[in-house]
Formats: structure tokens, sequence, C-alpha cells
């Protein structure tokens, strides 16, 4: 009988999908002398990560911080003579975590490198078993959220995309109270379909308005439709069901990763910026009708283009239209700079800078509005 042991993703793929984490606490305190194992995932806000195995609570150690954002393993002596190694948890871009153990020595490259393909196998797990449990999801919250919040995280597609061609992130405030503001993508061979939506309204009703607009464009979609047939059937959608009463602001975007080329379909307030080569621009497009203002309405594709290296950004009106105290709005002169102070971040780190600046310049007063930030790094 060999002695090899079963692979561990042989053994998450066999887990229930609550237990993956002792799971994987378990195999590597067999195979690899770990101490002290522990998973964390992010809160809502990515400012702490929440550990799943030891006492609940978020820990802000910058260690495991550090790791989170950079997306690197990092190694630290510990006072005992041991090694603590943090790995990153990454499905496809999307930061599910990290890895912390200790080891009796500090690692050679290569079992660095072989711990971190376990870390990988234990992310896709994680991402898979999300829909299976509410384990996970329920150690993210650090408060619970409204009806309104929780209908817009489960829609969804996640926070982070990417590959060797691009990287894309998102980020949703007020975490535990947004309303109608959301985003969604999808990637497709060589086309990422992105879009960013603000419904019309406040609390649930601004939800259900989003929800059903995201899902009619993913309806669309799905069949093969192009940005105009979506934008047309989540206004048909909308308006059917509010007869002009409510809306939802648009902005569709089809990038060809190859090429650069991106078609858009202005329906509103979202707004789009390019940064390039140190300059920062507005990408000008007309504005056409929201969804549901009228039966029937038909949109055209207005065209831009990529060069590589390039950031875009695309943020709802509430960060480019927040006007707390009667200050100027956060999109005529703070939101340039706070995408200056992101030049040296990915983009999964730049989407927390803009939305920490929105929250200081709001100075401790409460935003009149929720808001979005999309951030986009096409690598090429």
């Amino acid at each position: 009988m060999s002695d090899r042991p079963v692979p561990l993703g042989v053994l998450l793929r066999a887990a229930p999908p609550d237990r993956l984490p002792e799971v994987a606490a378990d195999h590597l305190r067999r195979h690899y002398a770990a101490d002290r194992v522990e998973v964390f995932v992010p809160d809502l806000t990515l400012s702490a990560l929440c550990p799943l195995l030891g006492d609940p609570g978020p820990d802000t150690e910058p260690a495991v911080l550090r790791c989170l954002g950079s997306q690197r393993p990092d190694t630290q002596a510990t006072a005992s003579g041991a090694t603590c190694l943090h790995l990153p948890l990454n499905c496809w871009g999307e930061r599910v975590g990290v890895l912390r153990l200790e080891l009796p020595s500090r690692p050679e490259p290569e079992l660095t490198e072989e711990l971190a393909a376990h870390a990988d196998e234990l992310a896709i797990a994680l991402r898979a078993a999300g829909t299976s449990t509410d384990r996970y999801r329920r150690a993210q919250r650090r408060a619970r959220l409204t009806m309104a919040a929780e209908l817009q995280w489960d829609l969804l597609p996640g926070r982070s995309l990417a590959d060797e061609r691009f990287l894309v992130a998102g980020q949703l405030e007020p975490a535990y109270d947004v309303r109608g503001d959301h985003f969604d993508w999808s990637l497709d061979g060589d086309q990422l379909t992105v879009t960013v939506l603000n419904g019309h309204g406040d609390g649930m009703e601004a939800a259900l308005l989003t929800s059903l607009a995201v899902n009619a464009m993913r309806n669309a979609r799905r069949c093969g439709a192009d940005i105009v047939e979506q934008a047309e059937l989540a206004s048909d959608a909308v308006h059917s069901r509010h007869s002009g009463s409510a809306h939802v602001s648009t902005l569709l975007l089809e990038i060809d990763l190859v090429g650069g080329g991106v078609a858009a379909v202005d329906a509103g307030s979202p707004r789009c910026l390019i940064a390039r080569s140190g300059d920062i621009k507005p990408v000008e497009l007309e504005q056409q009708l929201p969804f549901g203002m009228f039966g029937e309405a038909h949109y055209d594709i207005q065209r831009f283009r990529l060069e590589p290296g390039d950031r875009l950004l695309v943020v709802s009106d509430g960060v480019h239209g927040a006007v707390p105290s009667g200050r100027r709005s956060f999109g005529e002169s703070a939101l340039l700079s706070a995408l200056r102070r992101t030049r040296l971040q990915p983009a999964t780190e730049a989407v927390g800078t803009v939305m920490r600046s929105l929250r200081d310049y709001h100075a401790g007063t409460e935003p009149e509005d929720d808001a979005v930030t999309v951030c986009l790094d096409w690598r090429r």
C-alpha cells in the first residue's frame, strides 16, 4: 500500500462544504508539521480579516492585511524560532482570503510553491462552497446587513476578476446598507462585459429595481445579445414593471481584451475616467435615457479605445456627485487626487483607496447616497 498522501484537492472535494478549513488544516499539520494553522476571509469592507478556525472577530494584523493586498507569500520569524508563513487565497483574481501557518523552519522556495498550490486548491474550494453554506459569509460580517444590502451582495459576480490580460475590481459603499448601486461583469473569450448601475430610489425598492435590470441584462447576454440588446431588454423590463415611475442609470461596456477597443452604452449617471501615463481624463460619452423611463427605448453604441497599461475607473453618482455639507462635488477635484494616489496600487487596492477618500471627504457626515467604484487595469 502506498504511503503517498491523498492530494489536498481530493480531500477538499470529498469534504462537507462547511468543513473545508478543518480539512486543509489537518492535512497541513500531518504532512508539513505545520502548527497554528488559520484561514482568514476578508470582511465586507476589506479592512480586516476574519478567522475561520480560531476565536471569532476581525484581525487587522499587518502581515495578514499585507498578504491580502500584495497577493504574495509573506514570511516572518516568530519568537520561538519558527516561521510564520502567510499565503494568499486567490481564485481567478478573487481575493478569497489568507492562509496562515507556522512551520518549524523557514521554507525553501520549492516548499513555499508547494504550499501556495495547496492554498490555491483551498481558495477554489471555498469559492465553490459559498453557495452551499453560510459559514464563510457569516464570518465576513461585522454587523447585520439591511435587506437591500443582502440582495445586492448576493447579486454580485464577485469583487475582483483577473487573468494575464486584465484585472478588474469593484467595491460597494456603505457595505452594510448599500441600496441601488451595483456592478456586474462577465468574461467570454477575449471580451469582458462590465456594467455599473444606480437604481432610482431608496432601500429595498432601489435594490429590487437594480436586481430586475441586472437579471434582464444577464438574460440577454447569456443568449448572445450585444450591449444594445441588453440595454433595451433591461429598459423594457423596468418600464413594464414601473410604467416610467422608476429608472436605473447604467453604463455598459464591452471591452476587447486583445485590441483595447471599448463599445459603450451610456444610459445615465455612472462616469468613466482613464488614467494613462500619469494623466487622468474623463471619457466623454453622450448620455442616453436611463432604463425604464419610456417604453421601447432604443440605444446607440459609442466607442473609445484603451492603450496597454491604461487604468479605467467607473464610478456611480454617489462617488462623483457626492456633495457633503454643501462642498464642491467629490468628482470635481478630490476624485482625481484619490485616483493619482492609486498609481502604484493594483485595481483591487485602488477601489479601496477611492472609497476611503470618499469617506474622508464626508468628514464624519452621513452620505446621502450609496456608491460603487469599479477599476480595470488592461495588462494586454
